[in-house]
């Protein structure tokens, strides 16, 4: 595996720029994530902006050496970068959709898993299995990303998302490890600390649906829990990475370039951190 294996990489615009070429061709490259939203702009003028401009930039990306897979966030509601305003399938938010009847559910999730494939794109950083334990939670609750209070509801969706995912070959990565449904803030703009708020059979929730999801990714949060790690977040912490490891009992670990690779533990991490820092901590490939 060449270093640039090692990397999810982003870019602005709607065509492969030619750093990314050149990257791919010198280092190899494991995988590009689509966003809707530039921060650089501040607009909705990023990647995506039909559907067939997608599956386009999509076998572009795919046709670079190392054979890169395209990665997304579609989880529904706010949080879905391919929009039914651009020609998308739609999707609701995790909340709305856990009211709806199975039927109903199926049709949805199989639509859009079905649209997924066609686009090109192979991996998608969903479902959100956080437990809704706050509903005024900033990022998740707030803003509908959780299924339900309930944790039964909350497994139940996911085995349904993995079931539209796996028909479709499309991987799935379950976030946000070890459960931050619980949280008052948002870890993009402050520290979380859920120490307090975690609970027992959240953190199992994970090691359940794990095994048996189409992908077998988990997406560790930047949360802190200071009975596992006093000093650091999840995504460097060696001792919280370390516990998923066990747990898991797999050794094919972080985002892997293929979506039957084994079990995956991806990160959001800070930019500026060296990769040899972040691989000490556990993770083996690095989304930036």
């Amino acid at each position: 595996m060449s270093v640039g294996e090692l990397f999810i990489l982003g870019f602005y615009g709607k065509v492969i720029p030619t750093w990314l070429r050149e990257f791919a061709a010198r280092f190899g490259l494991g995988g590009v994530i689509l966003f809707d939203y530039s921060c650089q702009t501040r607009q909705y003028d990023n990647n995506i902006a039909s559907p067939a401009q997608v599956q386009s930039l999509c076998a572009g990306i795919a046709a670079l050496p190392s054979e890169p897979l395209v990665f997304i966030d579609q989880e529904g509601g706010l949080v879905r970068r391919l929009k039914d305003s651009l020609g998308f399938r739609p999707l609701p938010s995790a909340k709305d959709f856990n009211l709806l009847a199975q039927t109903e559910k199926q049709a949805i999730l199989g639509a859009s898993y079905d649209e997924l494939r066609r686009l090109g794109i192979r991996y998608n950083f969903a479902p959100v299995i956080d437990v809704d334990y706050n509903s005024d939670n900033p990022n998740i609750g707030r803003i509908k990303r959780s299924y339900s209070s309930d944790l039964g509801e909350v497994e139940a969706n996911a085995r349904l998302v993995d079931a539209a995912a796996r028909q479709a070959g499309v991987g799935l990565c379950l976030k946000h490890y070890p459960g931050i449904g619980g949280a008052h803030v948002d870890s993009h703009l402050e520290f979380m600390d859920i120490s307090d708020a975690l609970r027992p059979e959240q953190e199992e929730l994970f090691y359940a649906l794990a095994p048996d999801t189409f992908g077998d990714a988990v997406l560790v949060s930047h949360a802190i829990v200071r009975q596992w790690d006093p000093q650091h977040p999840m995504t460097l912490s060696p001792a919280g990475i370390g516990r998923l490891r066990r747990r898991l009992a797999r050794d094919a670990l972080d985002h892997r370039r293929h979506a039957d690779a084994g079990i995956a533990e991806g990160a959001r991490h800070q930019r500026g951190q060296p990769a040899g820092d972040r691989r000490r901590h556990g993770h083996d490939l690095h989304r930036q």
